[in-house]
């Protein structure tokens, strides 16, 4: 069982799409029970609310279900009990690895990490201020990101 951590700042946009796109792809290739996802954010402004709802509406259009998920922070033990935290940009990875117990920074990756030379990008901008767009922008990078991610899982990446 691998366990993977999608990481925002307030866990009500990116990393809350992120697990739910990340899950709904495994459960269509069958590998919900090998890899398991949570998310949080950096910061507790949410904690306990449900992801921002043009980030919900945006899902749903695409069949992902976020309407159950709450907002949480990161916690200490999320560095020991996760196999890969993925950050959703640069300032998520700065900000982990400025948490992270050194034995477990080898676990933080960035998310669009092996998808960034072809997209163009590493970082997931925030879509909080913008329009509706920004929500698609987001989900189109999530979707790439998650299918890299699993197809490295599935072909035997191992985390730190």
């Amino acid at each position: 069982m691998v366990k993977v951590l999608l990481v925002c700042t307030g866990n009500i946009c990116r990393s809350p799409t992120g697990e739910g796109v990340f899950r709904h792809l495994l459960a269509e290739e069958g590998l919900s029970d090998h890899i398991i996802t949570d998310s949080c954010g950096l910061e507790s402004w949410h904690v306990g609310k449900a992801p921002d709802p043009r980030t919900i509406a945006a899902a749903a259009k695409r069949g992902v279900d976020l309407s159950e998920l709450r907002a949480r922070q990161i916690q200490p033990d999320d560095f020991h009990d996760f196999d890969l935290l993925l950050a959703m940009d640069g300032g998520h990875f700065n900000g982990m690895r400025d948490q992270a117990p050194k034995q477990t920074q080898d676990k933080i990756r960035m998310f669009l990490e092996p998808v960034a030379e072809a997209i163009g990008r590493l970082d997931v901008p925030d879509p909080y201020y913008g329009g509706a767009d920004g929500f698609e922008d987001v989900l189109d990078l999530v979707e790439a990101g998650s299918r890299a991610w699993i197809s490295n899982l599935r072909n035997g990446f191992q985390p730190k």
